[in-house]
């Protein structure tokens, strides 16, 4: 539970500077939304579908490395004999 908090709080806050990043776009309301009302929603809805995309590539990521550290072990762990007993 606590790695899902660290996860979305973490998604949360890289939202939040791709959200500051974009500020010389939409401080003079010259692009697509031309009212302030239609830049709020725009960014409300940008902000929440980053923070998911985050969550789940941070999910994702730590899959990747679970995979790679089973990997690795399997290579380091002494095997079996192999083709029977060789005593």
């Amino acid at each position: 539970m606590a790695q899902r908090i660290i996860d979305l709080t973490l998604s949360a806050l890289a939202s939040l500077v791709s959200l500051l990043l974009s500020w010389p776009y939409w401080r003079d309301n010259e692009y697509w939304p031309e009212s302030p009302t239609m830049w709020n929603l725009y960014f409300i809805v940008g902000f929440v579908l980053a923070t998911y995309v985050f969550y789940v590539f941070l999910g994702s990521l730590r899959t990747l490395f679970l995979h790679e550290d089973q990997a690795r072990r399997a290579q380091t762990q002494p095997s079996a004999t192999k083709g029977g007993d060789q005593s």
